[in-house]
């Protein structure tokens, strides 16, 4: 048998926007809700992104950026019947419609996990690896975002001999797509074949299973199916279970507040699944038989850490990754460590998960998106890397000018009010017109369109 081919988990973050709010859209998710109408600061929450991209790119891992989106954005406004010049536009939704244009304004796309459900080329039948856009229509503000989303990843990997690229699924209730946030691979390595666990809170066409009693289940299992029917997973190896109703009223609004897992290791909360011992031993059996060997499950129970102390702290929203040396490490956020219950739970970590590093990711965490929401992760292949658009690899040059970039254009304060300010808005084309010629993107946004 011949050795797989090198392969390297790539962390695909996005970058916040200028226009970064705190606007309180996220219905269920209980820091974006607690934090909505207070001051953000757009430049600090960019900075503090990128850092985190540097800080991995130092350990050894291979780190590219997303481009934030257009935001506000007046096309949106327009179709709602809005008329005038760009400032007629915003003085008018925020006079009339003020939720509206605080949807158009958001910049929710940093959470690039959202973004997109990606299957590797080692998973899928025609041996490429597979994109297909989240639709998500839960969330208005979010549901806007899918046409960019599209249109980034099909410009940052064009090669077709190796990336199939997938539209959205049909933008309705029944096929409620959330993304790579709702996903999990496991493997033994990533350039070889491995299983995938797709999440889902809901049975769009069974009235009598089991929901949230507070807060809206927002992927149903049958999107997650059409998803794996469209990259050509095979059915032996992939994996379909329910979040547990429980995790989702405590505010774990998608599955990687309470589970994320990498390589062989599987780091789980207690009320992560529901039915929970059936599906943790139908994950082990699958992953025996696909991967040779046992499965580690770093499950953490609710007398150790209360479901309530791993929404809030975010601790399972950590990144779990594998470095150059083989060992794994835990980015978390500093909350966990704040928190007295995960701090103790993670001070005395045993088992595959060698060390744990903590960022500093606040602002971002104040609107309800830890380490794990900010990244997209593709496995890649040397050669497919190499087909890959270069010019968003995370760089000392890029990293040198992105920062740049943001420390010249981004606010240090930006408030609900200040959404209207038609001075925000030629700020931020300004700068999302520089970056798409940083990132070497072309023409990506409507406003660049004329």
């Amino acid at each position: 048998m011949s050795a797989s081919p090198a392969a390297f988990e790539v962390n695909f973050d996005g970058l916040v926007g200028p226009t970064h709010n705190y606007a309180g859209l996220s219905y269920g998710n209980r820091a974006s809700m607690s934090h909505r109408g207070t001051a953000s600061n757009p430049r600090q929450a960019a900075l503090q992104g990128l850092a985190k991209m540097k800080f991995l790119a130092n350990l050894g891992l291979k780190q590219a950026a997303l481009p934030p989106h257009e935001r506000p954005h007046i096309p949106t406004l327009r179709r709602f019947g809005f008329t005038g010049s760009d400032a007629d536009v915003l003085a008018k939704a925020q006079r009339e419609d003020p939720v509206l244009l605080a949807a158009v304004c958001s910049s929710s796309s940093m959470w690039a996990a959202n973004g997109a459900t990606v299957s590797p080329a080692p998973d899928t039948s025609d041996g490429r690896t597979h994109f297909t856009p989240a639709n998500l229509v839960s969330l208005f503000h979010r549901s806007i975002e899918t046409a960019t989303t599209s249109a980034a990843l099909r410009a940052i990997f064009r090669d077709e001999r190796y990336f199939a690229h997938h539209p959205p699924l049909p933008a309705t209730n029944h096929f409620a797509d959330e993304g790579a946030a709702n996903h999990t691979r496991l493997c033994a390595r990533h350039g070889e074949r491995g299983i995938e666990i797709l999440t889902f809170g809901r049975v769009a066409s069974d009235a009598n299973s089991r929901l949230p009693g507070r807060f809206p289940a927002r992927q149903t299992r049958e999107a997650s199916q059409a998803v794996a029917r469209l990259h050509g997973l095979d059915p032996a190896r992939t994996v379909f279970v329910q979040q547990d109703p429980t995790a989702i009223d405590a505010g774990a609004f998608h599955n990687d507040v309470v589970a994320v897992g990498n390589e062989h290791v599987l780091f789980c909360h207690e009320r992560a699944f529901a039915d929970r011992g059936r599906v943790l031993d139908e994950i082990r059996r699958t992953f025996a038989a696909t991967c040779g060997h046992e499965l580690d499950v770093l499950e953490v129970p609710d007398a150790v850490v209360p479901l309530a102390d791993a929404v809030s702290s975010y601790l399972f929203n950590s990144q779990l990754v594998t470095l150059p040396d083989g060992k794994m490490a835990l980015i978390a956020p500093v909350e966990s460590r704040e928190n007295e219950q995960t701090n103790a739970f993670l001070s005395d970590l045993r088992g595959p998960i060698a060390t744990v590093h903590y960022v500093d990711l606040r602002q971002s965490m104040q609107n309800g998106g830890g380490p794990a929401c900010l990244r997209l992760r593709v496995v890649l292949t040397e050669k497919a890397l190499g087909a890959a658009h270069q010019p968003v690899f995370l760089t000392e040059a890029l990293f040198a000018k992105l920062t740049h970039w943001v420390e010249r254009h981004y606010r240090d304060t930006l408030s609900p009010a200040d959404l209207a300010d038609p001075q925000l808005l030629a700020e931020s084309r300004g700068a999302l017109d520089e970056l798409t010629s940083i990132l070497g993107l072309g023409i990506l946004y409507d406003f660049q369109r004329g």
